[in-house]
C-alpha cells in the first residue's frame, strides 16, 4: 500500500482528497500544522506528496525547494493557481507534476498511479553505463568521473530511456508518453523544463555535453 501525504490548508478539500485516495487503497496522512511542513514531510516518509502552493507560514514553492534539497520523494503540485509561470516555477523547483483545481479526480488518480509506478518500479533496475556516465536507477543518481548528482524521478526516467536506447534518437512524443503514459494532459513546455533540469544536473558532474538535441527529431546520447 503506497503512502501519500497531503499538504493542503483547506480542511474541506484536504478531507475530501483524503477520502478519495483512501477509497482507492492508499494510506493517507495530512499536514494540519504548517509551521514546519518540510520537517513533518521528511519525518512522515511518504512515497508521494500532494502539495498546495498557497499555504500559511511558507508557500508551496519554498517547501518544494526544501524537500528537493533533501529528498527525491515524488511531488505533485495541486493548486488553484493556474498560470504558466506557476507551473514552470514548480517544475524548475523539482515538482514532478502540476495539477490545477478544480481537477478531474480520475486524471489526478491516473497521474498518481503512473508516478508511483515509475518511481518505485525503477528501484529494482540495475545500474546502466554510457561511456563514463553511470546511472543508478535504484539510488536515482548519475555519476561521471567520480562526481555524482541526485536526479528527480522525471530526470531519472528521461536519462534511463536515453541510456537504454543509446545511439537512437528519441522523439519528444516518445519521451512524453514514457513519462506520463499520455500527452493529452501534458503541456509540451513540461518536457522542456525537465530536459533543461537534466542538462543542469549533468553539467554539475562534468557531463554537460552527453545529452544532445537533434533539431526537429528529439534527443539522444
Amino acid at each position: 500500500m503506497y503512502r501519500i501525504l497531503i499538504i493542503e490548508d483547506d480542511a474541506a478539500l484536504r478531507q475530501a482528497l483524503k477520502a478519495l485516495l483512501e477509497k482507492y487503497g492508499y494510506a493517507v496522512s495530512a499536514a494540519e500544522d504548517f509551521r514546519d511542513v518540510t520537517g513533518f514531510a521528511l519525518a512522515t516518509q511518504p512515497q508521494l506528496i500532494l502539495l498546495d502552493i498557497n499555504l500559511p507560514y511558507s508557500d508551496g514553492f519554498h517547501i518544494c525547494r526544501e524537500l528537493r534539497r533533501q529528498s527525491n520523494i515524488p511531488i505533485i503540485v495541486v493548486t488553484s493557481r493556474d498560470s504558466e509561470t506557476d507551473e514552470l516555477i514548480s517544475l524548475h523547483l523539482g515538482a514532478d507534476h502540476f495539477v490545477t483545481k478544480p481537477y478531474n479526480t480520475q486524471i489526478l488518480l491516473a497521474k498518481i498511479a503512473a508516478l508511483l509506478s515509475r518511481a518505485y518500479e525503477a528501484g529494482a533496475a540495475k545500474p546502466l553505463q554510457f561511456g563514463g556516465l553511470r546511472l543508478d536507477p535504484g539510488k536515482s543518481t548519475a555519476e561521471f568521473e567520480g562526481r555524482r548528482t541526485e536526479l528527480s524521478k522525471n530526470e531519472l526516467r528521461i536519462l534511463q530511456l536515453l541510456v537504454e536506447r543509446q545511439g537512437d534518437i528519441l522523439s519528444r512524443d516518445e519521451i512524453m508518453h514514457a513519462l506520463w503514459q499520455t500527452d493529452a494532459f501534458v503541456d509540451d513546455n513540461t518536457l522542456t523544463v525537465n530536459i533543461n533540469r537534466l542538462r543542469r544536473r549533468l553539467a554539475e558532474i562534468g557531463a554537460g555535453t552527453v545529452l544532445k538535441t537533434r533539431r526537429g527529431q528529439g534527443y539522444s546520447l
